[in-house]
């Protein structure tokens, strides 16, 4: 018994990776419309914000990343399927590789807002909440693998062999189509 409860303990351990500062929102969560209407208001207020990169440009001692807000869902993470509802940059002191914060790379900042810089989109220049970051988290990309869709235990449909029966055993193979023939056939 001490034994099934230590594993189950375990894999709700391994669901809660997110850090606390992402996951949770500050006490005076501040919305990113809130904060743009009056940014003096709100200097040196902590800030959980998250959207979509735009942009990364390194410094000597530190990086900007502009991000397209969305707003986030309960666990911190970035709501594209909402309106966005503006740009916000962040500091890092640490060197962010463009490699890695791609562009539309969903991502989640909690920090402090320090005020404002100004950035030039296309041919205008907009002043764009600037917040210093402590904790930056990238979202992982979730890639579906439909090869195998399974409706039960060891029995199920593969559209690349042409449908059914298909058993990953040795028991069935793929069904033969005219169209569709497997690289090698058991004896």
């Amino acid at each position: 018994m001490k034994r099934y409860l230590f594993t189950i303990c375990l894999l709700l351990n391994a669901c809660s990776t997110l850090p606390t500062a992402i996951k949770n929102p500050p006490l005076n969560d501040i919305s990113y419309t809130e904060a743009i209407l009056n940014i003096a208001n709100y200097k040196n207020a902590p800030v959980r914000w998250g959207g979509i990169i735009v942009d990364v440009e390194n410094e000597q001692n530190f990086s900007l990343v502009q991000v397209l807000y969305y707003p986030l869902d309960s666990d911190g993470e970035p709501q594209k399927d909402k309106p966005n509802q503006g740009r916000f940059v962040f500091k890092s002191p640490e060197f962010l590789d463009p490699a890695v914060y791609t562009q539309n790379t969903e991502i989640t900042v909690a920090g402090t807002l320090i005020g404002d810089i100004e950035r030039t989109i296309g041919k205008k220049v907009m002043r764009l909440p600037l917040i210093s970051a402590t904790t930056i988290y990238r979202w992982p990309v979730y890639v579906y693998d439909n090869r195998y869709d399974s409706f039960g235990y060891g029995y199920g449909y593969n559209p690349y062999y042409g449908g059914y029966p298909y058993y990953w055993g040795n028991y069935y193979w793929p069904s033969a189509s005219p169209f569709i023939r497997p690289a090698f056939r058991p004896r």
